[in-house]
């Protein structure tokens, strides 16, 4: 329907503008009657519904909703096709109860493992998280219902995560931890954008100018309402003039008042808060015009079976010496509580209703398996009973395998708390140990939201690692264990060999008041590999029940510049006896001498289905910004002339193919010079080079004190080096009185072909 809505901003008095600009309750906008402006209900969803009950009091009452995979078990999937038919599903249920924006996807970076939300993200790759959050947002939206792409930004841990200051320079910012919104906002163009508790380099999230407008709406084109996380608000009126339209839930009228304050003492322009009423507008008309269509019914036993088929995509097989898929007829007991009573969620503002959840133990029932159970252990507390540990290690040797169910306890992992190591229960590993010691053909599948220590790994003949899937989980483990399906999951995130290992050990969670980003952008598999450090599984790792090799990888072209692009084939065959699903992983390498760059960065990916013998070929086109990182003295993205390999393959320590490709640009950097300004530095620039080298020419041995080669002091290849890290003002101490007279000249003549 068409509406003028500048005309009814003008009809709206200044107490109702600022009343809009709050939530009504903990779920719903403010509506102004008598100007037909409706309420928006807006609900938790970034894997399924948590929906208030408008028949009970408590506002964290949530209607029955079908619990899909988490966002850490989407992200194995490397499959932006799946997350757009989860999103759908989610939208289809969010039309049929009156929802008008999910607050999802959640997509910060998985900084450490012990995030106690991590569960709810994608992976630690901005590439990754951006990819499938787009496909997320596509999906929701493609059925009249809008999006809410949190936490904005930097939010990556729970520890005082409401005021606590993540501090970074601008490069991690703007390489790691914006690229997965920024990739959302331009390509899916979300509703609605909430903004994190935290503050980012001092300066809350909430009213952070350069964040919410600057970089947002001015550089990538946003043009929905940014929401705050519920409580985020610091100062509302610096929130409103930031870009910050909608504080939920509210805050019973006191930032109401001060807004209208504001605007009557002229510390807030009342076009500003126009604005703000104009964007929140837009999208509650949007909402309305769903809301105002037929329903669909809500089917929760068919998104049922969705979320089970979702599931078997996105379990991955870390490990198998020969264990799986299990073998019908053989005597399998399964072993741990999770086996009936899986983790399927995690703990928080994500936590679904659910009608049923099934269990793997129902699962192997139902379809008509052989298999006994023993708890041994159970799944929600840490806690070791003698007779049930013997009972399971008895049942486990005269078994021909053992599968044991283990994996996170939900107060191990939930919004609100960080984890404070990575071990599982200590009940779990002992008993895994134990089994792992008598019976050969031990299988462990985890229930888990991020990454755990496996000391026992090189004991057990195999991994399944199911993540956090939703209320599907136990039918997919059991297609998956028993040959069914075959594993296609990809790990999203490295898994570290302890704690100790992770790029921000020392640094997180910081002491309260501010974290320290020290890493850099080399967060997850940049820094493992920037180190050359063993991991127990690799960022992109996971096997299948068939093989794949790679054949004939090609360039489009050796060499490409400026706005063009170059595409790179490779042709995947499936060389097993099974129909599998391989993901082609894309990363590049920086060789241009560059300083500090990751070893390889992920750049492209894609899933692709093979049947025994089949062979497809893939193609990817690579431009200017997937060479580029960020340059804080140009302010932007720069690709730096020169050398670049393209690796191709199947994990991030797993390449198959690796070709040579030349990128050329006329774009140069900003070169300051003065009298610190180095030699090397000056040569380096084809700008100065040609300046600066007629003046080693002349002066060369003066330079280096007449110590290359022969009897001197330093070899020639260390006069060089000498030479190259002389700053300008050298010129006075080792050039003599000429060299010294000519130096007022030559900075300006060096200044002047810097500005070329």
């Amino acid at each position: 329907m068409e509406r003028n809505i500048p005309e009814l901003v003008k009809q709206l008095t200044l107490e109702e503008k600022a009343g809009l600009c709050s939530g009504a309750d903990f779920w719903h906008t403010k509506a102004v009657e008598r100007l037909g402006i409706p309420a928006m209900m807006v609900s938790d969803g970034p894997h399924g519904l948590r929906t208030q009950d408008m028949t009970q009091e408590n506002h964290d009452a949530s209607i029955k909703a079908v619990c899909f995979p988490t966002g850490c078990a989407t992200a194995a999937s490397f499959d932006p096709a799946l997350l757009r038919r989860e999103g759908a599903a989610i939208g289809r249920e969010a039309r049929a109860v009156g929802v008008g924006v999910v607050l999802g996807p959640a997509v910060n970076i998985k900084r450490s493992p012990l995030c106690g939300r991590n569960f709810e993200y994608f992976s630690e790759d901005p590439y990754l998280a951006g990819e499938l959050a787009a496909a997320f947002i596509d999906g929701v939206q493609s059925q009249g219902v809008g999006t809410s792409i949190k936490h904005f930004a930097a939010n990556n841990q729970e520890y005082r995560r409401m005021s606590a200051s993540s501090d970074m320079t601008e490069q991690t910012l703007r390489e790691i931890y914006l690229p997965a919104f920024e990739t959302a906002v331009k390509k899916s163009r979300p509703w609605t954008v909430m903004c994190s508790y935290n503050r980012i380099n001092g300066v809350y999230a909430s009213e952070n100018q350069k964040l919410l407008t600057e970089i947002l709406r001015d550089e990538w084109g946003f043009d929905g309402f940014v929401m705050s996380d519920w409580g985020a608000v610091a100062d509302r009126v610096k929130g409103v003039a930031a870009g910050l339209e909608l504080e939920m839930p509210g805050s019973g009228g006191v930032n109401d008042a001060k807004i209208v304050a504001a605007v009557e003492d002229g510390t807030l322009p009342e076009e500003t808060l126009d604005k703000a009423v104009t964007r929140i507008l837009n999208i509650v008309f949007r909402a309305a015009d769903t809301a105002a269509a037929p329903r669909p019914e809500l089917d929760l036993a068919g998104d049922h079976k969705i979320a089970a088929g979702l599931a078997r995509e996105c379990a991955v097989l870390l490990q198998n010496k020969g264990a799986l898929p299990l073998r019908r007829g053989s005597r399998v007991v399964y072993i741990g509580g999770f086996a009936e009573h899986p983790r399927y969620q995690g703990g928080g503002s994500s936590h679904i209703n659910v009608v049923a959840a099934d269990s793997a133990l129902d699962a192997a029932r139902r379809h008509g398996r052989h298999v006994s159970y023993v708890e041994g252990f159970p799944a929600d507390r840490d806690q070791r009973d003698e007779q049930a540990f013997l009972a399971a290690v008895e049942a486990a040797a005269a078994a021909d395998t053992a599968v044991i169910f283990a994996g996170l306890p939900e107060s191990f992992e939930s919004e609100g708390c960080d984890r404070s190591h990575m071990r599982l229960p200590e009940s779990q590993n002992n008993l895994i140990a134990r089994v792992a010691a008598v019976q050969k053909n031990t299988v462990v599948v985890l229930h888990t939201g991020s990454p755990v220590e496996c000391p026992w790994a090189d004991d057990v003949a195999s991994v399944l690692c199911m993540y956090l899937s939703g209320e599907g989980v136990g039918e997919a483990a059991d297609a998956l264990l028993w040959g069914d399906a075959n594993p296609c999951g990809r790990l999203p995130e490295t898994w570290p060999l302890r704690l100790e290992d992770t790029p921000c050990y020392l640094d997180f969670p910081g002491d309260g008041r501010t974290a320290l980003y020290r890493e850099g952008i080399f967060v997850g598999y940049r820094w493992y590999d920037a180190r050359k450090m063993p991991v127990r599984w690799p960022f992109g790792h996971g096997l299948s029940y068939t093989g794949f090799v790679y054949r004939e990888p090609e360039l489009s072209a050796p060499e490409f510049s400026g706005d063009g692009s170059v595409k790179v084939r490779v042709s995947v065959r499936n060389v097993g006896t099974m129909a599998g699903r391989e993901v082609v992983q894309l990363y590049v390498a920086n060789c241009t001498g560059t300083a500090g760059r990751p070893p390889k960065e992920l750049r492209r990916f894609v899933k692709i289905s093979l049947e025994p013998g089949e062979e497809k070929q893939v193609e990817f086109t690579l431009t200017a910004r997937d060479l580029s990182y960020y340059n804080e003295a140009l302010g932007d993205w720069y690709a730096a002339p020169g050398l670049y390999k393209i690796l191709l393959g199947h994990s991030s320590r797993d390449i198959h193919a690796t070709l040579e490709l030349t990128y050329r640009t006329d774009r140069l950097l900003p070169l300051t010079v003065d009298e610190n300004t180095t030699v090397g530095e000056l040569l380096a620039d084809p700008r100065t080079a040609p300046v600066i080298r007629s003046i080693v020419d002349q002066y060369g041995t003066a330079l280096n004190g007449g110590n290359a080669g022969g009897d001197g002091v330093l070899s020639a290849e260390g006069a060089l080096q000498m030479m190259e890290g002389m700053p300008l003002r050298g010129l006075v101490n080792f050039g003599g009185p000429a060299a010294a007279g000519m130096l007022p000249g030559l900075l300006d003549a060096l200044k002047k072909a810097a500005e070329q």
